[in-house]
């Protein structure tokens, strides 16, 4: 059974990974639109389109959100997100034209050799064209494909993120659906025995633990300005904007539950909620805190497919 957030009827995902320049960009298509909500924490987010989110703005559904590489230089992806939706007919209907509504994103992931890799239109086109309802591809692709995690004693010590997806069907036919962009300052830690997975290393490879590291006042401690962690949840259920923004502010507690530490100054921890819409009726609690949940095993799966 597909339990990936393709399995949400009209959510289609798509990736473009660039292995030579460590970075990459992934599109969530919503085929009829869908209605959204946004949370944004930590300290330094790289956004695009968020403002428009808000429940007492306007326009009430996007056509794709993107997610990408490339810190602020990514967001250029949404471009061919946009062209791409505008092809399709997708669009916030004017008077002379649609207008494609694609908020998205960011990482900052320039780590390695490749600095002036930042995915483009182009890719954020292709992105779409790789766009289809399978089982999504996970670890180290499409927005995943330069993230690492656990940076307090910088990259040199650091490990491996990259992109994780998750979702449960209940029996009253609710269907939930997350994907996670895993590059996070702090270390992951498994869900179910809060064990450190992935994060900063000591010289000889044992997990250092940040928390603890920042607690014992370290005078070696890094603030490296290079994270985040951004991610989708989306719903079959019927929820307008407001319910949507309670549902991306209950994802973002599945993130601080296994992300330690989490929303510092230097990550720019973004989640989006979509909402498809159709006959169920979903009690926003419920979904919160089924999102909250997959947003673990999103976060974990990210991680041990990354070293597969």
């Amino acid at each position: 059974m597909n339990t990936s957030i393709t399995n949400i009827p009209g959510i289609r995902v798509g990736h473009f990974t660039n292995r030579e320049g460590a970075t990459g960009c992934t599109v969530v298509i919503c085929e009829n639109g869908a209605t959204c909500g946004v949370d944004i924490r930590g300290g330094a987010p790289g956004t695009r389109e968020t403002a428009l989110l808000a429940p007492h703005c306007l326009v009430d559904k996007v056509n794709a959100i993107l997610l990408t590489g490339g810190s602020a230089f990514g967001l250029a992806a949404a471009d061919g997100v946009m062209r791409y939706c505008e092809e399709k007919g997708y669009g916030f209907g004017m008077s002379t034209r649609k207008i494609p509504i694609v908020p998205a994103a960011v990482i900052y992931d320039f780590y390695f050799d490749a600095q002036d890799c930042a995915p483009n239109a182009v890719d954020g086109y292709e992105a779409c064209l790789q766009a289809s309802i399978a089982e999504v591809a996970e670890g180290n692709v499409g927005a995943g494909t330069g993230a690492l995690v656990g940076k307090v004693c910088g990259i040199q010590q650091a490990m491996r993120g990259g992109l994780g997806t998750a979702g449960t069907r209940f029996p009253s036919g609710l269907m939930i659906g997350v994907i996670v962009v895993v590059n996070t300052f702090g270390d992951v830690r498994n869900y179910e025995d809060n064990q450190i997975i992935a994060g900063a290393r000591t010289m000889d490879g044992n997990f250092l633990d940040t928390v603890k590291y920042f607690m014992d006042e370290n005078p070696a401690a890094t603030s490296c300005q290079s994270n985040t962690l951004i991610g989708v949840v989306a719903t079959n259920a019927n929820l307008n904007k407001a319910e949507l923004t309670k549902v991306a502010q209950m994802a973002q507690d599945g993130v601080s539950q296994i992300i330690t530490p989490a929303h510092t100054m230097y990550d720019g921890d973004t989640f989006f909620a979509l909402a498809t819409g159709g006959e169920i009726k979903a009690e926003v609690n419920l979904v919160g805190i089924a999102a909250a949940e997959l947003v673990k095993k999103a976060i974990h799966r990210a991680i041990l497919k990354s070293y597969k």
